[in-house]
């Protein structure tokens, strides 16, 4: 069993810790609102700590998983950071979902301490993350991976090892391109069938079983169908994921025609006060009326 330190108990990081003090071992967390870590000390155990520096004293792995970059610079490099209580030897494992380049500063940073790092973006959302069945990106050292990936199993399904720090940012980026696409393709194909007067429900029975099938239609069909949209990802961290992907494209000439246009599109549900609707609403732009 290992000392881990856990910053950031928002809707991913409150069941990832809770995962790790229910396998044994010693946590200790931090959240920027205390009642929060207060709340889940009282249910899962161990002790939280006043800053991310004191969370991180003595831990073996410090888990970092906040908003976005600015977050993660405070809570890592800032006056009361991880960092200034990190131990060498000890590795920081970050799950935020963040740009490349502040993966890349950490790295550099953790090294001139010593310690080891890890950019460790997660997928799977939060059922994913309650259920412990995240798949989980990494780049970093590969001895660093190699004695962190027991612990990160914890509330992992899969894990890979992508290469150097700023992989597994990059892989995240390409996980949520992939998810726009297949989400617009699926506001619609929805809003076609509806249209033209067929049983959603028949219609997506029988397709979600052959090449058209993906986890977004499994697990999103009946809700669009419901026009229910008020859980899951909400379309402000998409945008805010999208932005990333974006802004790593200007940097890098990739060429990115429909994810830009999907932005858009969830900048109109914005518009319609969608902000934390799940990611699925892209149909609600196409039905405004539903």
């Amino acid at each position: 069993m290992a000392k881990v330190a856990f910053v950031g108990l928002g809707t991913m990081g409150y069941p990832m810790a809770g995962h790790l003090a229910k396998a044994g071992h010693e946590v200790c967390v931090y959240n920027r609102s205390r009642a929060k870590a207060e709340r889940w000390v009282a249910e899962f155990g161990n002790r939280l700590a006043d800053t991310p520096e004191e969370a991180a004293r003595g831990a073996e792995f410090v888990m970092t998983c906040v908003g976005n970059d600015d977050d993660l610079y405070q809570v890592t490099l800032g006056e009361q950071g991880v960092l200034k209580g990190m131990a060498p030897s000890a590795i920081l494992i970050d799950h935020t979902t963040a740009s490349a380049e502040i993966a890349r500063k950490l790295d550099g940073a953790c090294r001139v301490q010593q310690c080891g790092f890890l950019d460790a973006p997660v997928s799977g959302g939060q059922a994913g993350a309650e259920n412990g069945v995240l798949g989980i990106m990494v780049g970093g050292a590969g001895e660093s991976f190699a004695r962190a990936e027991p612990v990160i199993a914890v509330y992992a399904k899969a894990t890979k090892h992508l290469g150097e720090a700023g992989s597994g940012q990059l892989t995240k980026m390409v996980n949520q391109i992939c998810i726009a696409g297949l989400l617009q393709g699926l506001a619609e194909a929805t809003h076609f069938l509806k249209q033209s007067g067929l049983d959603g429900e028949a219609v997506f029975d029988v397709i979600q079983h052959g090449a058209a099938g993906s986890w977004q239609m499994s697990n999103r069909h009946q809700t669009m169908l419901n026009d229910q949209f008020d859980f899951g990802f909400a379309v402000d961290w998409m945008r805010k994921d999208l932005s990333l992907v974006l802004d790593e494209a200007r940097r890098n000439g990739a060429r990115l025609p429909v994810t830009a246009l999907v932005d858009q599109f969830y900048a109109d549900v914005q518009q319609m006060g969608g902000g934390r609707w799940d990611t699925s609403s892209l149909l609600k732009r196409l039905e405004p009326g539903s």
